[in-house]
């Protein structure tokens, strides 16, 4: 059953606040990686090829945890446990250009963060996570 995301933690997901993605690597073995996370307020959206590791992780093992701490504030954060939904290459490219406004001001992800070429070198694809549980902040709040 999907959980939603608070308001009061939802600028976590939908700012350019860098989050932590933990996935299974074959071995059972957890794989981390920083990610540009994004939230449609049903899913979380993340952005990745099918080649690189988590891409490969997601498709053999669709459980997942994203971790978004606040920078302003390390005691307020939030954890997500879920489930992959859905792997996209549908809007891929347009989203990853849209995060890439939100996280760097510039326009194009290919272009103007990976070199315009490398797009046909790999697949494109956005990742929706559905949460499954949620976590928030320090124990002392």
């Amino acid at each position: 059953m999907t959980v939603t995301i608070p308001d009061t933690h939802r600028d976590l997901v939908c700012t350019p606040v860098h989050a932590v993605l933990t996935t299974l690597m074959p071995d059972g073995m957890p794989q981390s990686s920083i990610v540009w996370a994004d939230y449609d307020g049903e899913y979380i959206l993340i952005n990745t090829t099918l080649e690189r590791q988590k891409g490969r992780n997601l498709r053999a093992n669709p459980k997942v945890t994203l971790l978004s701490i606040d920078p302003n504030d390390s005691s307020r954060w939030l954890e997500v446990r879920g489930q992959v939904a859905e792997i996209t290459q549908a809007g891929a490219e347009i989203h990853a250009d849209t995060l890439t406004r939100r996280y760097t001001g510039k326009q194009h992800f290919y272009g103007d963060i990976y070199p315009a070429e490398q797009k046909y070198k790999e697949t494109r694809v956005i990742v929706k996570i559905e949460p499954i549980k949620v976590s928030l902040d320090a124990i002392f709040r």
